[in-house]
Order: structure tokens, then sequence, then C-alpha cells
């Protein structure tokens, strides 16, 4: 085994006054180790600025980095163009941060179910299974609480969540798992999932030893048999075929937003337009660098576009179309904070989805052991019986609340400091970019 290489002195420094702020414990500290796992784009920085968001429901003030990473690309190379401070927002002015998801009328003229968050961003698809129902229950609750959505993933609709099923999105996977009548007409966004950034043209994989009793009856599978969503959904392979899909949910609860998720490949620009022509009402973009620790490495560095390409393409190629303003465009994928959200929508989407952020104020460090039953420590993405009920839901959606409200102050601030009143206002707005250097 190699000598431990001796920790930098600054580093030291700086866990020491982690230390006395609450965040790091002695032992970490006695072992060597960094306050918190990671890697460049979720640095040890973001970790903790996330957690520490979660706490206080504000902004860490002892110079933990939560703006961005040290990946050297992506939102990592860009940054804001702010005004001159005699030109931002006065505080006596309100700043409107909410955002329709559904912008297009139906074939008789007639205008679809509108539906309006509070914030420009909801929660992605995790799925039961992938995380406990305990993880779901939380992220539901903040999602109630702050009039936004959060997403059943692929695994089904659990009961528990009935409560809050004005703000659920269900999913519909290539693996039809859960997939049933009445989750369909009890849902007010309906997401079709063809694929995921992080592992596009892999489906979905969920492991024999987390396939538990309980998981496998929601999915109306076996228990403790790995589970794998095939690619692509082999009864779609045009926007005639995607049409039919669409239809189809709407003859099961004509009310229903539908969303569509799809990877980013070289042709996603044609394939938001084919999205809107089936009748969707929300396009999500998944770019790479999303997902869990389950999602292989090999997919997430090698496969999908880089969302940051991904949504300028996707916003030009609908605005010459003629049809920007009648689809919402979400982006996913490696979106972590209030910066990348704003950096999103400047480069032309709507709104962001989010996922990893929630795990991480629940505690996850980024150790990738997500596939295992019982690999994560802190009971997040686990359905092992013991190890899940380490999370509460009241106090998960504490936690996930502080972080939105930590992240709507900063798109408070951020419009601000730009001159802008309006969410809306800052979409497609590329001059607002620039590199970091």
């Amino acid at each position: 085994m190699d000598e431990q290489k001796p920790i930098h002195p600054e580093v030291v420094e700086k866990n020491i006054h982690l230390l006395h702020q609450g965040f790091v414990n002695w032992a970490s500290l006695a072992m060597g180790k960094p306050p918190a796992l990671g890697d460049f784009r979720w640095t040890d920085d973001l970790i903790l600025a996330t957690w520490y968001m979660a706490e206080h429901g504000r902004v860490p003030a002892n110079g933990l980095e939560y703006k961005v990473g040290r990946s050297g690309g992506g939102f990592d190379r860009l940054d804001l163009k702010f005004r001159p401070e005699s030109e931002w927002i006065a505080p006596e002015t309100a700043v409107n941060l909410t955002l329709p998801l559904n912008r297009r009328s139906d074939e008789a003229g007639e205008l679809a179910q509108r539906i309006t968050i509070g914030l420009p961003f909801y929660g992605g698809g995790m799925s039961y299974g992938s995380v406990s129902e305990q993880v779901m229950l939380s992220r539901a609750r903040a999602a109630q609480a702050w009039q936004t959505f959060t997403c059943t993933g692929e695994g089904g609709y659990p009961p528990a969540l009935l409560p809050y099923k004005d703000h659920i999105i269900t999913q519909v996977a290539t693996g039809m798992f859960g997939v049933r009548e009445e989750t369909i007409q009890q849902a007010r966004i309906v997401e079709f999932k063809y694929a995921q950034g992080a592992k596009p043209g892999l489906g979905g994989h969920l492991l024999g030893d987390k396939s538990t009793t309980s998981v496998a009856q929601l999915r109306e599978s076996v228990p403790w048999v790995s589970l794998f969503s095939p690619f692509p959904f082999h009864s779609v392979y045009s926007v005639e075929d995607h049409r039919k899909h669409v239809d189809w949910i709407k003859a099961i609860n004509p009310d229903a937003v539908v969303s569509v998720k799809v990877s980013t490949p070289h042709d996603v620009d044609m394939v938001a337009v084919g999205s809107y022509y089936a009748g969707a009402h929300i396009v999500h973009l998944d770019g790479s660098y999303g997902g869990t620790g389950a999602a292989p490495e090999i997919a997430k560095k090698n496969i999908a576009m880089p969302i940051e390409f991904a949504i300028p393409r996707v916003h030009k190629y609908l605005a010459g179309e003629g049809i920007r303003d009648e689809i919402t465009v979400m982006a996913s994928g490696g979106v972590r904070t209030a910066y990348d959200i704003a950096k999103a929508i400047a480069l032309g989407a709507d709104g962001c989805v989010i996922g990893t952020g929630d795990l991480v104020a629940l505690g996850c460090t980024r150790c990738s052991n997500c596939e295992r039953g019982r690999g994560c420590p802190f009971g997040l993405t686990t359905t092992d019986p013991e190890l899940q009920l380490l999370v509460k839901p009241e106090w998960g959606a504490q936690r996930i609340g502080n972080l939105y409200r930590a992240i709507a102050g900063q798109l408070d601030g951020i419009l601000r400091r730009l001159g802008l009143t309006d969410i809306r206002q800052l979409r497609g707005r590329r001059d607002l970019l620039v590199y970091r250097k």
C-alpha cells in the first residue's frame, strides 16, 4: 500500500475552521480524511455548502464555495455578467420566480390544465427501489410546501404519496414498472422517460438485493430478482408512435400535462420538435453528468451531450420552428446550484430539474455505492428496512425545504444583480454569460 500523503496545511486550516462550524468531526481529521467525499463536479465544498443550506436555509458565510465546482468545464466555466450596483433592482421591487409548465392549446383551441410552479425547478425522478420511501416522502412534502413537483421515477407510485398527489409527477418508463391507469389518473403531470442522460441506450437497472418484497410488489415483479428496463420503448420508433403514447395518456387522463424526458444525442433538437408535434407540453432534456452513483461512469462521460451544449441548440431550433413559446424546456444532468440553474436558463431553458442536490441535503457524500442494497450509510439509496429508517420524512422535508429556500434567495439576488424582475426574462440571454478566467 502506498504511504499516505501529508495533508496540505491550507486543508488542515480549512478543516479546523469547518470543525468549529459543526461540519467535521474529530475522527475524520484524525484519520487525515477530507471533510466530505466528492469529485471535481461535486466538490467537498459544494457538498458541505449544500448541507449547510439544508441546515440553515441560507448560503454559508464561512468561505465554502457554493456556486461552482472544479471540473474546468460546463457550468463551472461560465459566469454571470452582473450589472453595476447602481443598476441593481431595488429590494422593495418584487422579483417573480414562478414558472408555467404548460403553454400550448389542444387541437380544439382550449388551453390545457394550467400548472405554475413557485420556483423555476422541480425534483427529478428517483424511483422506489433506487431510493427509500422515506426519501420520496421527504421530497414530496418539500415540493408541496414550495408549490413545485417531485417525480416518482420508474418504480411505480407508492400509496404513501397519495396525500401529495397534486405535487407528484408519475413516470412511465420502458420497463412499465408499476404503471396503472389509477396512477396516471391521479397525477397532474405524467412523464415519459425515453432515455436518461447518465446512461442513454442502457435503460434502468435495479439489482436483486434492492428488489425487496415491497419493491417487487409495487413493480409487479419477483422479489430479489434484478430488474432491467429495456432500451428503447419497443413500441416507439417514430414521431407517430410517440404521439400514440401521448394520446394514450390523454385518453386515460385528459387533464394531464405530458412531459417527455430524453437524453441529449446529436439530434436532440429534432427530438424536441418531434415531441412538440406529438403533443407534449414539456420537453425534459437530461444531459450527461447527472444520475446517482448507480450510473456507470463510462456512460456518463462518453455517451450523452453535456447539457450546456444541448440547451442552446434546442432553444434555437424551437425558436426557428416558431414554437418556442408553446413548449416548456426543462434541463437536468449536472445541475447542482442556484447559479447552475440561472446559467441553464440563460442558455435557453425555461427551468431545471434537480435530484442529487436533494440527496446531498439529506446527507449524501457522493460515495457512489448507490446500487447496493445496504451500500448507502445514510439510508437514502436503500430499501433495507432498517437503514431506511435513518431518514425521517419530517426531518427530510425540512432540510430539502431549507435548501429550496436558499436556492430561491440566491436566484432572487442573481436576477436583481442582472437587472431583471422575472425569471422568464432570463431565458435565452446568453449575452449575460461570460467565460470564467
